[in-house]
């Protein structure tokens, strides 16, 4: 069992190099960008109020995202390990999550950074919007420089908590995908 977290600003690559280690390995992705919209089609009251602030390229609150991962990593699945993308954001989610994690007699094995240079990034963004069916609310510039400060702001102080571990590594984001699974697959087996 390995327990992972992918860091890195929108737009970096998390998902599709998530999509990749399911794949391969058969863990479960854990991406709360994803469990956000699914609550967000259902119209549930949750999706609702995670909508507005989603819109706003603001984050959802602790208490929400905290109920949301704690709820999946209880499932049956999850014990055979999980990509979380997109949480911990906040040094207090990160406490919160080693605490759930302790408690099951778990830890997280890798937190992987992938690192992209963020000019690119208004590229990648704009080149997903273009090649999606169904475009995402969040896909657009003006959301990505908001998305970008509060990544910075928040989630980029969560990495020097998982570097006191010694489980964060730092993978070049500018490769080729295939280089970047490549590298990311190494630092797994290492």
């Amino acid at each position: 069992m390995m327990n992972i977290i992918l860091f890195g600003p929108p737009g970096a690559g998390k998902g599709t190099q998530a999509e990749r280690l399911v794949a391969e390995r058969s863990m479960v992705h854990l991406s709360t960008g994803d469990m956000l919209r699914a609550e967000i089609a259902s119209n549930s009251q949750l999706g609702m109020r995670a909508k507005q602030v989603m819109d706003s390229g603001k984050l959802v609150s602790d208490d929400i995202m905290i109920k949301m991962i704690e709820s999946r990593m209880a499932d049956d699945a999850a014990k055979f390990g999980v990509i979380l993308d997109g949480f911990p954001r906040t040094v207090n989610q990160a406490v919160a999550l080693d605490e759930m994690l302790l408690g099951n007699n778990m830890a997280i094995d890798h937190a992987i950074e992938i690192c992209v240079d963020e000019e690119a990034l208004f590229g990648r963004i704009e080149h997903r919007a273009s090649q999606s069916v169904q475009v995402r609310d969040d896909d657009n510039a003006e959301v990505l420089k908001q998305r970008l400060k509060v990544y910075h702001d928040n989630t980029a102080p969560v990495l020097p908590f998982y570097r006191n571990k010694a489980v964060l590594t730092q993978v070049d984001g500018m490769m080729e995908i295939e280089l970047v699974a490549k590298k990311i697959s190494e630092v797994l087996d290492s």
